[in-house]
């Protein structure tokens, strides 16, 4: 079965923010939304839900943390001990504080590229990845909304209507099969 899409183009972020909340008012669902910077409010509008990537942050800094201890332990406990300043090196719990900092140095870093990294995977858009956007110019001023036909309630010809006075630009419809 072949699924129709429509992509219907905006010029400005609160013309197509107010569109969205018009049509899902109406009982339409808004497969996705494409546009060169982050439309606030708009996620609960088409009914995006939030991402775990707060907990994959924490799960990431906390291996760096869990790398860190341990690399600092082996480095400066275990294997290459020095005497530096007068500061014995028997312990790791001798030398904590001033490990501090590269602790929360190699935390940061890890939960940052972790983040990075999985954004990346998540969303598709790791260098060599074929780009998913309907439309070059949503890169630059234009904003587009995608709707699929096969996820609606209602026809088509009921969704023309609808999408009529919303004041958009353009309006595409494509047949993917």
């Amino acid at each position: 079965m072949a699924d129709k899409l429509i992509y219907v183009m905006y010029g400005d972020d609160e013309v197509l923010k107010n569109s969205a909340k018009k049509l899902v008012s109406n009982g339409v669902k808004i497969a996705e939304v494409y546009s060169p910077f982050p439309i606030h409010g708009i996620d609960p509008i088409i009914g995006v839900k939030g991402t775990r990537l707060g907990i994959m942050a924490f799960l990431y800094g906390l291996t760096g943390l869990t790398l860190a201890t341990i690399g600092m332990h082996y480095f400066m406990v275990r294997e290459w001990k020095m005497n530096v300043g007068g500061k014995p090196n028997f312990t790791y719990a001798e030398n904590m504080l001033a490990f501090i900092p590269v602790s929360f140095e190699f935390t940061v870093l890890c939960a940052a590229h972790g983040m990075a990294i999985t954004y990346l995977l998540l969303n598709r858009t790791l260098p060599g990845m074929p780009a998913q956007n309907p439309d070059p110019r949503t890169t630059d001023d234009k904003f587009v909304m995608e709707i699929r036909l096969q996820d609606q309630s209602i026809s088509e010809s009921e969704l023309d209507e609808l999408l009529k006075n919303t004041g958009f630009e353009e309006l595409e419809k494509k047949v993917i099969k």
